[in-house]
């Protein structure tokens, strides 16, 4: 007879890092490893000519509540002794999600788990058919996620050619962020934090450009 011997979090941490490293390859997507352990990404994807920094988590699948709970707080060992936080984009630019409920991996963008100490991918939709604050795991899946971020890397791209970036207001290609429509209106008051702050939002729908939003003032130019 067979003993189910308990998964450690270390052991649950590598077998997310080697499933989701597996699956990427599959994809055809060249992946990457720091030399150094205990970073802030454990894997970076190669996707239109730029190197995506990826932290690898383990979701847990409940199927009583229909969901995958994923932890995304971080804790780290200082002098002062452990500071815990959460993930910001000048850390990492997507965390990977590997459920051993599901067998399936996942890549959500840096836009979505910025800041939180954790998500959850619901399995199937509420019953009362809310679509705001809800993150279906179908929109997560690994194969059409790095489809979607190679199409907003384009997008990006094509933003800082020759065509003006606004007819509104001189914005910093650099601050122009791609973002699909599901994805725009399930964090709506972050994106317009963001517009706020001076970045343009250019949210597309199918693939095609739908619309922007913009600040209502223009950023300040930098001091001569």
């Amino acid at each position: 007879m067979r003993t189910c011997v308990p998964v450690t979090s270390n052991q649950k941490g590598a077998i997310a890092e080697t499933k989701i490293a597996a699956a990427a390859t599959e994809l055809g997507i060249p992946v990457l490893r720091p030399i150094v352990e205990h970073g802030r990404f454990d894997l970076a994807f190669e996707i239109e000519d730029r190197l995506v920094r990826v932290q690898c988590k383990w979701g847990a699948f409940d199927s009583d509540a229909g969901v995958i709970k994923v932890n995304l707080q971080t804790c780290r060992l200082t002098p002062a002794g452990y500071i815990y936080g959460a993930y910001s984009e000048r850390e990492i630019d997507a965390v990977a999600v590997y459920c051993a409920g599901l067998d399936r991996c996942y890549l959500l963008p840096v836009s979505t788990v910025a800041g939180r100490r954790s998500i959850h991918l619901r399995v199937k939709a509420p019953r009362n058919g809310q679509r705001a604050c809800v993150n279906l795991e179908a929109d997560f899946r690994l194969q059409g996620a790095v489809a979607q971020l190679g199409e907003r890397q384009s997008g990006t791209l094509e933003a800082t050619g020759s065509s003006p970036v606004s007819s509104t207001h001189s914005i910093d290609p650099k601050m122009v962020r791609e973002v699909g429509s599901n994805l725009f209106r399930n964090h709506f008051g972050y994106y317009l934090e963001r517009a706020a702050a001076g970045e343009e939002i250019r949210i597309s729908r199918h693939g095609r450009p739908y619309a922007r939003l913009v600040p209502a003032q223009p950023p300040r130019a930098a001091a001569a």
